[in-house]
């Protein structure tokens, strides 16, 4: 929230290989176009997505990761052909290599084995002519690090959300096993023939009795309309993507069930609006707290300067104990009040629950989030489901970034929307800056 009464925001200064297809069943080709399995953001490794270097359409442009922007540099047509294409061209591995390490590239659609790629349950993508993955070239996540085709070994630096869901339109995972371990995000078909995923860790707990450990999984897409059951349009697997080194306190379950506090956030207007509404959210928070990391304001020093005495109330849990703290990072005494009030939590006198709890914490974000409107005249939540765009929750949340006041600080937050927003498989939409 920021430091400055009365804008009510501040921002924190942040500091098992994969099982390959064996036989592949092929559409035939067509150099046109492709009958289209899905189109939009190819997103890997750092968050990062695939893309047309420079948006070069020659042949032999390389093809690299490169920080989400939306552009059709980065748009990607999935193929029911077993094509991947952008700007008019294809996928292509050069000279149809099936060497360790070749390169990735553009080139004229052609129906050759170097343009035949398969998106695997496990989040692959498989060219199956040389049976190697897409990679990352050395675990690098900077931008313009190459991709290239590596053996499969189920590294991060080769798993890729694609359009359209991933592994495919149908359902081929494992059976379950009771005693077997299961990781948050597995997915398995249980005796019933019908397909469940792991939302916790578990010792395999049986699906239809351990809800809280299995959530139900649609084929072709997340379980629980792509939350895992809990409707929210961002599935943990996502949630987990846009932030891989998150602090455990910030829970995918601590979200969602803040969201019962304010049901029309990321559930107003369109499926696209719904999910770009969920990624600016999630951007703002992230550029607030580090990526999820910092709960507590790290500039201790700054801690004794958030009570307001003019207040009737004053500030019963002591002058230091309204610093910064949480998703949306809720400071001053008043808005602990205010904040305590519209939750019905005593905030006022209890702060450090924004710490501690994780609901409590996440829904101090959505309180403001739905309620603040800071320098912009109107809410996060009416700006995005309005059509104001990303910009105006910027100036709502910390107005003082805008109008050349801090531009880098505005880029930050602007280059996680589009990260997110890639991942969601939703454009960005325009007035992106204030």
């Amino acid at each position: 929230m920021d430091r400055s009464r009365p804008a009510r925001l501040r921002r924190v200064l942040v500091a098992a290989a994969a099982t390959v297809l064996g036989a592949v069943v092929l559409i035939p080709f067509n150099p046109g176009t492709a009958a289209a399995a899905g189109t939009g953001a190819i997103t890997g490794y750092g968050g990062k997505c695939v893309d047309v270097n420079a948006a070069n359409t020659a042949n032999g442009t390389a093809i690299q990761l490169w920080t989400c922007n939306g552009t059709n540099a980065q748009t990607w047509t999935v193929g029911t052909d077993g094509t991947v294409r952008a700007l008019g061209k294809c996928l292509d591995v050069a000279g149809g290599s099936t060497a360790d390490g070749t390169r990735v590239q553009l080139w004229d659609c052609n129906g050759t084995g170097a343009q035949q790629w398969v998106a695997t349950a496990a989040n692959d993508i498989v060219n199956p002519q040389a049976n190697k993955c897409l990679d990352a070239a050395n675990w690098g996540t900077a931008d313009g690090t190459p991709l290239l085709i590596w053996p499969c070994t189920g590294g991060a630096n080769q798993k890729w959300t694609v359009p359209g869901g991933g592994g495919g339109s149908s359902c081929n995972y494992p059976n379950w096993v009771a005693g077997q371990n299961y990781v948050t995000g597995a997915i398995v078909r249980y005796t019933n023939g019908l397909y469940y995923q792991a939302t916790h860790d578990n010792p395999g707990y049986d699906p239809t009795i351990s809800t809280w450990f299995w959530s139900p999984y649609a084929c072709g897409g997340g379980g629980g309309g792509g939350g895992g059951g809990s409707g929210f349009v961002v599935s943990e697997a996502q949630f987990n993507q846009m932030f891989p080194g998150r602090n455990g306190f910030y829970s995918y379950a601590g979200l969602t069930d803040a969201m019962k506090k304010y049901p029309a956030f990321a559930t107003t207007g369109s499926d696209t609006v719904k999910r770009q509404e969920a990624a600016a959210f999630l951007a703002n928070v992230s550029h607030e707290t580090g990526g999820l990391v910092y709960i507590d304001e790290i500039n201790t020093a700054n801690w004794p300067h958030y009570c307001d005495y003019s207040q009737p109330y004053g500030c019963p849990a002591g002058q230091s104990a309204y610093h910064g703290r949480g998703p949306i990072q809720l400071s001053w005494n008043f808005n602990y009040k205010a904040a305590g009030d519209a939750l019905g939590v005593d905030l006022l006198n209890n702060p450090n629950l924004v710490a501690t709890n994780s609901s409590i914490s996440w829904q101090t974000g959505l309180w403001y989030w739905m309620t603040g409107t800071g320098g912009a005249g109107t809410t996060s939540h009416n700006a995005m489901v309005n059509g104001q765009g990303f910009g105006t929750t910027i100036r709502a949340i910390n107005s003082i970034e805008c109008n050349g006041g801090n531009p880098a600080q505005v880029q930050s937050r602007v280059n996680l929307y589009n990260q997110f927003v890639g991942i969601l498989g939703v454009p960005a939409g325009g007035n992106l800056s204030c």
